[in-house]
């Protein structure tokens, strides 16, 4: 499994902006090269039809456009993973998570079956389409969606009507809200709503510890699901609330209690849960609350392998797109578990998965402005490669064309951020510390870049529209994106020639340790 989401509420945040976020990690093994890419609405296809599934979907006429990050290899899907449209809607996609058999059994993943014989023998028998994945979903529900509700709804009706042949969880945001939707074995899903003054982590498990039935079948203020969820449960013994709980007395729907714990009904409790995914959380809601008695000290709540982990929390201080980046880029910092660290035991520092891990192919700390003008209010912080060794690229999202140096081929080249970052984390990593000055400078001077463009840009904007009389609520005002292009060419630029020269910095370390290095005074 692979991923690591956060989520923040826009009262969590440090400028009251939403921001989902997630690393997309390969799986053991791979690395894909990733590009980011703008698609116009006459480049959205109108008929989609999955590699990996075979099914086939019918997509309406009036796609948006919208930036994403595919992979560059197309052979296995799109996987465009991340992006924002034109309506200023965030969408990050997705999370691996797991279940039980108990739900996979009361409803089976939708898995593709290939044809079985030869067409006219007797005993053929035709290929049967999966359902919908990771693969799928960016670009068949992302180009249709105006807000962070609109893209739950769209994606639950596609669940009920398709399936899906994985168990995923889904994030979206606009410039108010923050939604997250989980998928309940092959048709079934559940969604809530991040709390405004609250942040999430969210490693590879299913992470929603309340569902609140009323409100979900209801009003649907803070809660979504399927409508068929507490027959469904109840049909397949799926409840597993105890009836002395205080918490559980009062409304039920078919049995169900009103207020459940859905991560107790539907997840996995297993040993992989502890040593791959519950630390995760656990070190990232420990350094966001550092005072907080729950996750430090000796009578803690919490702690490493904890399974009842919150799924949100209120922070000890409002969170950044910057402050999200390097928590999505840690390895356990400071304690025990760091893997570059010099604490614990070499058992102890390669104990827990890392958050930033050598698989990462891409971040994106997608980021919805509401101060900005419309036009600009949809950043796309992108990173390519393993987090500790890398930064993030404040990308404009309201634009049609997209640097070049955040493309990549599948060719090694230096021309491209995704390799660059590749090649400096594998030459930096066996001397991590001699090149952590560097790399650190390197970060900082590129974000603060980054931050410098979006100040910038803004300010240009509002310029524009007082000199000229432009409408800052025009997406496709063309002066607009033109300036907004040019933000994004010039901080391209200006972290291409930074990272070149880190590239450089990195090479010279490493060679000066290569095993045959031998020096007249030597010996």
């Amino acid at each position: 499994m692979a991923c690591t989401t956060m989520l923040v509420g826009r009262k969590a945040t440090n400028d009251g902006s939403t921001i989902i976020a997630r690393n997309e990690d390969c799986e053991n093994g791979s690395f894909n090269a990733k590009n980011m890419v703008a698609v116009e609405p006459e480049d959205q296809p109108r008929r989609y039809t999955g590699v990996n599934s075979h099914l086939t979907i019918e997509l309406p006429d009036n796609p948006l456009r919208y930036v994403c990050v595919p992979n560059t290899d197309k052979s296995d899907g799109v996987w465009a993973e991340a992006g924002i449209n034109a309506a200023n809607v965030s969408m990050s996609a997705t999370e691996t998570i797991s279940s039980n058999a108990k739900v996979l059994g009361a409803d089976p993943l939708i898995a593709y079956q290939p044809a079985q014989g030869n067409p006219g023998d007797p005993d053929y028998k035709a290929e049967t389409p999966g359902g919908i994945g990771e693969e799928d979903l960016v670009t068949i529900i992302l180009p249709y969606i105006h807000t962070a509700k609109e893209g739950v709804e769209r994606m639950g009706s596609l669940l009920e009507t398709y399936g899906t042949y994985e168990m995923n969880g889904v994030a979206f945001g606009d410039d108010k809200d923050v939604w997250y939707i989980e998928t309940i074995g092959g048709h079934h899903w559940i969604a809530r709503r991040v709390p405004d003054d609250c942040y999430v982590i969210q490693p590879n498990r299913m992470g929603i510890d309340k569902m609140d039935l009323t409100d979900a079948l209801g009003a649907q203020k803070d809660y979504m699901c399927s409508a068929d969820l507490p027959q469904w449960m109840a049909d397949n013994h799926l409840d597993v609330t105890m009836g002395t709980d205080e918490s559980q007395v009062g409304d039920q729907f078919n049995g169900i209690p009103a207020v459940f714990n859905p991560r107790d009904a539907f997840s996995s409790r297993t040993w992989l849960d502890m040593v791959y995914n519950n630390p995760r959380a656990w070190y990232l809601y420990g350094r966001i609350n550092p005072s907080s008695p729950e996750f430090h000290g000796p009578n803690a709540i919490y702690h490493e392998q904890s399974m009842d982990l919150p799924w949100c929390m209120v922070p000890e201080y409002k969170i950044s797109a910057m402050d999200v980046k390097d928590m999505l880029s840690s390895t356990y910092d400071g304690t025990i578990y760091n893997c570059y660290g010099n604490l614990g035991t070499p058992e102890s520092r390669h104990q827990y998965r890392n958050i930033g891990i050598n698989r990462t192919c891409e971040c994106s700390v997608l980021n919805i402005r509401p101060y900005a003008p419309k036009v600009a209010q949809g950043v796309q912080w992108v990173a390519f490669g393993s987090g500790p060794f890398n930064t993030a690229v404040a990308v404009f999202s309201n634009v049609k064309n997209i640097p070049h140096f955040l493309t990549s081929t599948l060719d090694v080249t230096t021309d491209s951020l995704y390799w660059m970052n590749r090649l400096i984390a594998a030459l930096a990593d066996p001397e991590y510390f001699a090149n952590m000055s560097a790399i650190s400078n390197y970060q900082q001077e590129t974000m603060a870049a980054g931050y410098e463009s979006l100040h910038a840009t803004d300010a240009a904007l509002e310029k524009l529209e007082a000199e000229k009389g432009i409408d800052p609520t025009d997406m496709d005002n063309e002066a607009a994106i033109a300036i907004l292009e040019e933000a994004n060419q010039e901080l391209s630029d200006k972290v291409q020639a930074l990272t070149n020269d880190l590239l450089g910095a990195v090479l010279f370390e490493r060679s000066l340790h290569m095993a045959n290095a031998f020096g007249s005074n030597d010996h």
